[in-house]
Parts: structure tokens; sequence; C-alpha cells
């Protein structure tokens, strides 16, 4: 049956006040802008003259905050350092409407930060803090305990998983297993490293060069060798469905039970930048499902979003009058 407008419309209209669990490594991206004229006296580099500088909420972050730019009602499950950093990541989430109560304090461990310095659109360096150990039991169970609280009214799950020790393999297991007793839809943006330990969920969104490199195999060309990719890991993760993004080639949805996947034409007019678009996909795909769209409804819909932010330069969101814009 073919998906109208009317009824993608429908669903839009819905998105609002669905409660959505977000688990994963939230980040401060700190972007250091400015010119370049000249190479420093003092060693082979160019001087950035700074004429910008911002922050904005990263990883895990950026997806609770497109969901709440649909005016969803994200809970953010994660864990920070006891730095300025963390203060201002979580400032910055309150800000935009997000539920902070399930982030925790880790006396171990910085709050990851990426900071970019860059001339004009070029990014000369970046610089990392970060912890990529795996959070300790007491710091899990302290998580835990803020998902068990949020998940008696939420509607959807998201686990954003940047490899930073956020998601242990006792909580995947846990998160999981409690989504799927209560009938919760759990969707997964997954770290290669972890690729195989996400099963039994309702979705995985990872790219095409995720998919391949979480298959263990060699990218190959062409419909049929992603056909067989895709029900390859379908059948691996005993999921219920594998969403692959294929940039310019758009998506590829597989179902449990259906032989051919559902192929989705990207809706991008012109292609800006393409940072965050997976955190857009996984969002709104997540949100529409929490809705009471079907998994190919969901999936177009959030075509649609991503299309929308990778016109946009940086990380994007895509708001309702945007989308409505586009389905009218």
């Amino acid at each position: 049956m073919a998906i109208t407008n009317k009824r993608l419309k429908t669903i839009l209209n819905k998105l609002a006040g669905q409660e959505v669990i977000v688990v994963g490594d939230i980040m401060l991206d700190h972007f250091i802008k400015g010119a370049v004229s000249r190479i420093s006296p003092e060693a082979p580099v160019p001087v950035v003259a700074v004429n910008k500088e911002f922050f904005v909420a990263g990883g895990a972050g950026n997806v609770a905050v497109n969901l709440a730019a649909l005016g969803a009602k994200p809970i953010m499950i994660s864990v920070i350092g006891p730095d300025l950093g963390g203060e201002m990541l979580k400032g910055f989430l309150q800000e935009k409407g997000i539920a902070t109560y399930g982030i925790c304090e880790d006396s171990d461990r910085p709050t990851t930060q990426k900071i970019r310095v860059m001339a004009e659109q070029q990014q000369i360096v970046r610089y990392d803090r970060e912890s990529k150990k795996t959070i300790s039991p007491s710091i899990a169970a302290q998580c835990m305990k803020s998902f068990d609280l949020a998940l008696k009214t939420a509607k959807g799950v998201i686990l954003s998983d940047y490899g930073k020790g956020m998601l242990s393999d006792q909580n995947i297991k846990a998160i999981i297993d409690k989504c799927r007793k209560k009938g919760i839809p759990v969707c997964v943006d997954p770290k290669i490293d972890n690729f195989k330990k996400y099963k039994h969920i309702t979705c995985m969104t990872p790219n095409t060069k995720e998919a391949w490199e979480g298959a263990g195999e060699s990218p190959k060309p062409g419909e049929e060798a992603i056909e067989k990719l895709g029900h390859k890991i379908l059948k691996m993760l005993q999921a219920d469905s594998v969403l692959i993004t294929r940039s310019a080639d758009g998506m590829s949805l597989f179902e449990k039970g259906k032989k051919k996947p559902t192929t989705i034409p990207t809706m991008a007019r012109e292609v800006y930048d393409v940072t965050g678009a997976g955190d857009t996909v996984i969002s709104v795909f997540t949100l529409a499902l929490a809705a009471g769209a079907s998994l190919p409804e969901a999936a177009v819909l959030s075509n649609y979003a991503a299309g929308i932010v990778v016109g946009k330069s940086g990380t994007a969101t895509a708001s309702k009058e945007e989308i409505e814009k586009v389905l009218a």
C-alpha cells in the first residue's frame, strides 16, 4: 500500500508530546571559527584569527535535541564528568526542554568534548577530551534506576552509541529486555565495536559503511549486494528491522519476514552538510513508531527530515513546520 503525504501529515501531528528515552554518549561540541591570512613565525602552522566561538550538544545529546525540535519530550540517560563542560551540556539540554535527571556525574571521567578549530569552512584541527572506559557498575546502576523511572511513561527508546563507555554489555541487554517486555520500540544507532550486541531490537539504523563493517564484510557494488547485506544483519541481530541509510541512494528498509526491502529514494534537494543526519533519521524514525506509525511510514518520514537537515550547515534539526512544507 502506498504511503500518502496525508498519512504522513497525520503521523507528524502526533509526534508532539511523545516521551522518548535517549540512552547513550553525550558530548559537548565546541567550535572555534576564524580566518587565516598568515603562517605562524613560531612553527609552520596557520594562525587563526578567531571571530566566532560556540558550543552545541553533540553525540546522543544531538539525538535528544532533534526530538525536542519536533515537540517531543526527550529524557536523557547518560554520564558527564564533574566539570564546567558537563554543567554547560546539561544547561543546553534543559534549555531545549530535555529532561536531564538521568544524567549521572562520574568523578572518574571528564565530560566528552570535541573542540574543532575551523578556518572559514575548513577544519584545521580537532582535539578531544574523553574517556572510553566502560562506566562503573555503580554508575551503570544509577543510570538504570533513572531509565526504569522514565520507562513507566515512555513510548520509545533510542540507544545512541558513540563508543565512550555509556552503553555497557549489561545495560544494553537489560534495556532491550525491558523494552521488549513492555512492547516499546527500541532503535539503535550503532558503534561498530558493539554492533553484534544489539540483538532482538526493533530497528538498527547504520549507514552503508557501518553496515558493511558491522557485518564483517568488504563493500560490494550493486543492489543485490545491499539486499544480501541487509538480510544478513537482520538475521545476525534477530531484529524486527534494519534501516540502511545510503546517502544519495536514499534508504533501504529490511523487515523480518519480508524478502524484498523497501527502497526509499533520497529527498534531499541540495546536500550542504551531512553532519548529524544520522541523528535526525533515528530520532524521527523512533518518534514516528512511538506515535503509531508502521516501519515503512516511519522510514519515509525520517527520510524527509534527513533531506531537510543535509541542506543546512553544521549539526542541524528539522522542525514540524519544515517537514509539513515538503509534504505539501
